[in-house]
């Protein structure tokens, strides 16, 4: 089991550099359930780059459904990231139906079909992430459902979104849209220009209108802080990102299809100084 979890780690550290960094801030005894929980979801959030084609990307999917089902021990065991992460989901109580949403979410990814509207493109954020940040809340509450968690959903959206900005070339050199249909036609951006990687005038106007909404969304989260309980606020510290990368975007001259993200120096002061300091001033 140790190595299991020493596998989690490590794949964490390398695949998901962010949250190996904020679990650092979490109580020693968390941070093993955590990372096989990160790593799980990088594991499904990998399976368009892994299967390539959706057929196998559906049974890869159906497969961590199985998991989570209690199907398949021997073949669990030998998947270290499947190993740890059935322990924790026992060990820790996590809801099986909020574990299914996070996969089923990824469902998505698999295909081309453009994200039709704004309710969609927050309701997958909420999906991928906001879960997410429930799911470790209940490992820092050691299994117990924290009382409130109402910044949760916001936070979780503002972070879904921003991190889909920040992929906008790799999505896009894959013919994936994931910029909501109805603010594209709006704003009369082309998804040919998206898929050519052309940063029209259009196409910027459906950013700004994204960044806005993720800034809002950041809003709301910061207003609602005090209700989060404070041994679940490991669990937030990503979020603590997302306002210097929208700031980023906004600079003059900056290229969606180019520009390089924040230097890591620059990521982990802020995961240090929302964790020494509050997240409100990060928020």
């Amino acid at each position: 089991m140790a190595d299991s979890f020493d596998h989690c780690e490590q794949l964490v550290r390398v695949g998901d550099k962010d949250r190996f960094l904020a679990t650092l801030f979490a109580p020693p005894k968390c941070r093993r359930a955590l990372y096989a929980l990160y790593a799980f979801n990088l594991e499904i959030a990998r399976t368009r780059e892994l299967a390539r084609e959706p057929m196998p990307g559906e049974i890869r999917l159906q497969w961590w459904r199985d998991v989570l089902g209690g199907v398949g021990r021997a073949e669990v065991d030998a998947n270290p990231v499947a190993h740890a992460f059935r322990g924790v989901v026992v060990r820790y109580r996590l809801p099986p139906a909020t574990v299914l949403e996070l996969i089923d979410a990824r469902t998505f990814d698999l295909y081309n079909e453009p994200m039709p509207s704004m309710e969609s493109l927050t309701n997958y954020a909420r999906a991928t992430s906001s879960l997410l940040i429930e799911l470790a809340g209940r490992i820092l509450c050691d299994g117990r459902e924290p009382t409130v968690c109402t910044p949760v959903d916001h936070a979780g959206i503002a972070y879904g979104i921003a991190g889909i900005l920040r992929a906008l070339p790799i999505h896009a050199a894959r013919g994936q849209q994931y910029l909501p249909s109805e603010i594209m036609d709006r704003c009369a951006a082309k998804p040919s220009d998206l898929f050519a990687g052309r940063a029209t005038r259009e196409l910027r106007a459906v950013l700004t209108e994204l960044r806005g909404a993720v800034r809002n969304h950041l809003e709301s989260a910061r207003a609602l802080l005090d209700t989060m309980p404070v041994t679940s606020a490991p669990a937030l510290l990503p979020v603590a990102l997302v306002r210097p990368a929208i700031n980023r975007m906004e600079r003059r001259g900056y290229q969606p299809f180019s520009s390089k993200d924040l230097p890591q120096w620059r990521r982990q002061w802020s995961l240090w100084s929302a964790a020494r300091t509050n997240l409100r001033s990060a928020f």
